[in-house]
């Protein structure tokens, strides 16, 4: 049974936008929504992997940005990421929890490696 003491929002320091492709047209796709997203947002753009890496099953570039700016970048997200996938998740510094109960889907969702995490307690 999960504690019924509500978490206090303020634990979320930052959020993480992967923008998911795997192929050169989805990594174009992932090129052009992050380009217009730093444009537009205080985010840092991370590498655009051609492979798997982590837990992410699929090719993937992250976008982080500060706990305060969500309700601006994730609606604008949804509105503009064309045909990509988007996982987004908080940063808590609990891994397991900000990629599994901390996250949702724009698009389709994709199942995770959540192996890296250690096992669930």
């Amino acid at each position: 049974m999960s504690d019924p003491t509500p978490l206090d929002p303020a634990r979320i320091r930052h959020y993480h936008a992967h923008l998911y492709y795997c192929d050169a047209a989805g990594l174009a796709e992932a090129r052009r929504v992050a380009e217009a997203a730093a444009a537009r947002f205080e985010i840092r753009v991370g590498r655009f992997h051609e492979r798997p890496v982590g837990p992410h099953p699929l090719w993937s570039c992250q976008l982080s940005f500060a706990a305060d700016a969500f309700g601006e970048i994730v609606p604008w997200l949804a509105l503009n990421r064309g045909d990509l996938d988007v996982f987004v998740h908080l940063g808590t510094g609990d891994d397991r929890f900000d990629h599994t109960q901390g996250a949702m889907w724009l698009g389709h969702s994709h199942p995770l490696d959540l192996s890296q995490f250690g096992d669930e307690t």
